[in-house]
Parts: structure tokens; sequence; C-alpha cells
């Protein structure tokens, strides 16, 4: 998210990577106060604010990020609104969210009716998970006139909306008065959960659009929550009846609520209005099902009445891929790669499949060929962890910082994923001392101090972690993550029981579909002595996400309640999907010490 001035709210903080090209002549030219002459009559503030913008961007030159948001944070407090827009971007480019946040302040008390400040406002609010501030800067920003187009220009080259331009070409050609460029801004900075909470409300009026209401649908049940999602999804087609993503909307609402009936029913009855667009409606239901057996054969039938033969063979190889069966999801993946029709995920999974079989070196290459793809960082962080495992610490640690200088603006989410490997490779020690570092150059960032209460309790210091989470939470006192965090933390080593559920429940409230939520939810009714009556969570957790820790936790409830067949089976399908799984492993091996 950069951009120059004018331009999009996508892109509207400047790429700061080296080579800086803001150059200090240049700012002194556009600031109010001027560098290059004295004003026929001073005001005593404006020699210090330009002084500190110089400062600031000798700091940026030099890579101080810290002292350069700092010290632009300061400039902001006397200057005029290009200083406090500058400091703005810095800030939030910076990740230094304290500076940012004084910043955005500023620039929006200086510029009221600024869509743009408006639009940082937002984005830093709802990255300290000031839910309320976001929301109000939002309305305002929906209410302001839409600015003129901007002539467009390049983003940086170290920019996450690389190959973007700086024009409202989102908003002026929807009519939406510019919700989705910000929306789009909102998400690359927050997750789905806190945009979703920012949007509540505020967008789905009673005259809402379909589209608005699609759109909100579409981040409820990505913020766990597909009741929000259904209404969307009814209201907008009500409007709008063979609206394709809302009737989609609605089929995976009812995936995820656990109504199997009416999502396959809504499938088929959009199939029925829409046979061409809706084609592969009821096979991806099924397969979100689980239904695999059904899903095959709703193919094989698509297949015989000659729909696109890739798109067919592309969701049978994703369907033995999630049912566990590795060889043939590889034979499927392989021949849509001789058939020229892979694609980067396709790469992706036969990659993986070659770390499940443990074709290390098969695995490298792939990874390696995707290394500077759309899913380099992702591709980097798994080959980085084979290396790991192999005791190739340095290879694998290169691989991240190469990919850190090549993209500076995710330098946090690197810190987070380097130590996430560190942790689960042995290292706690090291990902706490990375931790520490990266904290030092962006201070109090949530997601930092975040990881390292989870590190500390990986590393044994469970009673620091605990302290951590509830200082965090102080600070957050309604972020459903942080709840789940310490009421999950707490339940795990028996510690006060009763209030770790009530945590957890109140994380639920806000997220009811959130299968990290539910699984904590069984875990703290197994805890509490309640075998049976943490089965259903757990069950719901699993059939949500199919994640392998959680069919521990389901098949150790299921088993201490007297129903060992029903763990047994539960355990079988979940190593068939994760059958690398160390948690899932521990637990079967402990339960049934003869399993093979």
């Amino acid at each position: 998210m950069r951009a120059g001035r004018g331009g999009s709210i996508v892109t509207i903080v400047r790429a700061l990577t080296h080579p800086f090209r803001v150059l200090i002549p240049v700012l002194c030219g556009a600031l109010v106060a001027g560098c290059a002459t004295e004003p026929k009559e001073p005001q005593a503030a404006a020699p210090d604010a330009a002084a500190l913008t110089i400062v600031a961007e000798i700091a940026l030159r030099q890579g101080d990020c810290r002292t350069a948001s700092e010290t632009y944070a300061k400039a902001a407090e006397a200057a005029s609104v290009p200083v406090a827009r500058r400091a703005s971007e810095v800030g939030l480019a910076c990740e230094d969210l304290p500076a940012a946040w004084r910043s955005a302040q500023r620039w929006r008390e200086l510029a009221p009716e600024s869509r743009e400040a408006d639009a940082v406002h937002a984005t830093v609010a709802l990255k300290l998970y000031r839910i309320a501030d976001a929301r109000a800067a939002v309305k305002a920003y929906l209410l302001a006139p839409p600015a003129k187009a901007a002539r467009p220009r390049p983003v940086g080259a170290g920019s996450k909306a690389a190959g973007r331009t700086g024009t409202d070409s989102a908003s002026h050609n929807s009519g939406d008065n510019g919700l989705a460029d910000l929306t789009t801004l909102l998400l690359q900075e927050s997750d789905p959960p806190e945009v979703f909470a920012a949007l509540n409300g505020v967008i789905d009026g009673a005259g809402a659009s379909p589209a608005r209401l699609t759109l909100l649908g579409e981040l409820a049940l990505e913020a766990y929550d597909a009741r929000s999602a259904e209404r969307c999804a009814l209201r907008a087609l009500r409007t709008s009846p063979k609206d394709v993503q809302a009737n989609r909307l609605l089929t995976r609402s009812y995936v995820v609520l656990g109504d199997p009936a009416k999502a396959i029913a809504a499938a088929q009855s959009f199939m029925r209005a829409e046979p061409r667009r809706g084609m592969f409606e009821l096979a991806d239901v099924y397969q979100d099902l689980g239904r695999v057996e059904d899903a095959h054969q709703e193919l094989e039938r698509l297949r015989a009445g000659n729909a696109p033969r890739a798109d067919i063979d592309r969701r049978l190889a994703m369907l033995a891929y999630d049912s566990g069966d590795f060889q043939e999801a590889q034979q499927r993946f392989a021949d849509l790669a001789e058939d020229g029709e892979a694609d980067e995920s396709t790469l992706m999974y036969l990659s993986d499949i070659a770390a499940r079989q443990g074709d290390v070196a098969a695995a490298l290459a792939g990874y390696g060929k995707l290394a500077d793809s759309s899913l380099a960082l992702q591709a980097r962080e798994k080959a980085a962890g084979l290396l790991l495992s192999g005791h190739h610490r340095s290879a694998a640690l290169a691989l991240l910082k190469e990919y850190g200088r090549q993209h500076p603006e995710e330098t946090v989410d690197l810190i987070v994923a380097e130590a996430q490997l560190l942790g689960d490779h042995g290292d706690a020690g090291g990902a706490l001392k990375l931790l520490d570092r990266g904290l030092s150059a962006h201070p109090q960032h949530p997601a930092l101090e975040y990881e390292r209460a989870i590190v500390l309790e990986e590393e044994g210091q469970v009673s620091e972690s605990v302290q951590a989470l509830r200082r965090l939470l102080a600070a957050r006192p309604d972020d459903p993550t942080l709840l789940n965090a310490l009421g999950y933390t707490l339940a795990d080593h028996d510690l006060e029981l009763a209030h770790a559920e009530s945590l957890i429940r109140r994380a639920l409230v806000q997220m009811p579909d959130n299968p990290a939520v539910l699984d904590s939810l069984g875990w703290v009714r197994f805890r509490r002595g309640d075998a049976a009556g943490a089965v259903p969570s757990l069950e719901r957790a699993y059939d949500i996400s199919h994640d392998a820790q959680i069919a521990a936790h389901w098949g150790q409830a299921l088993w201490t309640a007297g129903r060992q067949q029903a763990a047994r089976k539960v355990w079988a399908e979940a190593l068939a999907r994760n059958p690398d799984s160390k948690p899932l492993q521990a637990i079967v091996a402990r339960f049934i010490p003869n399993a093979k």
C-alpha cells in the first residue's frame, strides 16, 4: 500500500524502499513553510517542523524507519497537511503504529473532509483494534464526495499493491463511492474479522446494493460469522436473484453453518437458474461438505456433458488431495501440467506432495520455481521448513532474508514467519530474540507482541505468556483472537478453567464459526471433566477446518466419553489427510500404542 498524492486509496502509502526517491530539495519545495526561502512572517513552529522533516527524510535514506516515523510524527504536530500526510504514510509504511496513529489523527484533524485522511485513519485504527474509531472514519469516508480522478502513476516496486496504478478506477467504474478501494486497502493491512467489524452496520443500510451486501457477506464469512453472511446473501438475492457471487455466498454459508440440505438445495437451485455459470456449484458444495464420492460422481456427470475438461480435472485433483489420496492427486496435477493447464497453485500442490512423500529434493526444486511468484512467501516458508528439518539453518533463513530485501514492506510478516519456523523446529529461544529485535524496530506492534506471547508458551514460560496475553488484552479488551488465545492457553495448562471458558465464549460471540475458537471451547469443556459435552464443539470445528490438532482433541474427547470406535475413525481419517502431524501422531500413539 504505497501511493502518490491524489492517487488511489488502495495505494495511498508511498513505497519506502531504497534508494528513497523523495529527495530533501523536493520535499522542501513542497512544504508550506519552505526551506529555500524565509517567509515574510515566520511562524514559531514552522522552522522546527521543516527541520524535523529533513531529519526524518535523512533517517529514511539511512534505513532507520523508527527514527523517521517518530520524527515525522513530531513534525506533524506543528505543521500543515502535506507534512501530516507524509508522516502518516511513513508511520504506516514503517509499521510504527504509535507514530502512525498520532500522525493519522493529526492529518484528519487538519483535513477533516479528506477521504484519504479518513482511509488512512481507518487503516491504522484497525491495526490497533480501535474498531469504533475505524468505523467512524469509514462512515466519514463514504459520506465525503469523491475526489477528482487522478492521472495514473506507478506504484513503488516494493509495494504490496504492485501492478496497480494510482487511479480510483475501481470506485469510478462500480459507482460504489470508493468502497472497493477502501476495502482493498483495509484488507491489505488487517484481517477480515477486523474489516468486517469496521464495515458491519455502515454499508448495509436499507438501500444497500446487492454488490455491497455481497461484499459484506464475503467479509462476514471470512470473519467466521456464517449467519451474517447468510443474511447478506439473502438480502442481495431478493434484489438480484441471479447474482453469481450472492448465490455462491449463500451455499458456502450453509456449508459452514453445518446445514448440508440447504447448501445442496441452494446449489441445485442456482444451477437450474444459471446452468452455465453455476455448473460446478453442486460439485464444489459436495467437496466442501467432505462428501468425496458425491463430488466425484457429479464431476464425472459434468464431464459427460462436455463441461470444461481442465476445470473438472483440477477439481478432481483437489478432491484427491483433500481426502488424503496423494498418489492420485499427484498424477492428476502432473497431467494438468503436461496438458499445459498448470498454474502456480498446481506446482505448489505437487511440491507439497513431494514433501509429504519425503522427496525433499523434488519439493525444494518445486518451491524454488515459485520463489518469485505470487506464492513466493508461502513457497519460501515451506522450503525453509524443509531445510530447517534437515539442519540447514543458514540456507533456510537466507531464503526468507532474500525475500525481505526484495519486499521491505513485508518486514513484520517476515519476522513473524521466521519466528514461527524457529519455534516449530525447536528454537523458541532464537524466535524470542528475533521478536525482541523486531519490537525494538516496530514498538508495540500487535502482531509481534502476540507472536512473542505464543512463543513464550512454547518455550515453557507459561506464566510469562499468560501475563503477556493479559497485557495485550487490557489494551484490546474485545479482540476475539486475544480472548481465545488467553482462554486456550489457560485451559491447556489447567489454569483458571472457569475464567478460560468465559474468555473463549466471549470470543465465540464475535466469531461463532471460527474452528480455532470452537476447538478451544471443546478443549476447555474437556479439561473441566465434561468429555461428552466437549464433543459437539470439537466435531463442528473439525467439519469446518479438518485441522489435525482439532482431530486429536476430538478423538481424545470421544475416547474419554467411552466412544473408542468413533475416536479411532476420527484419527484414521485425520491421519490420512495429515500424515505428518506430530500432535496427532502423539495422541494416537498414546491411546493406541500398537497403531500403524
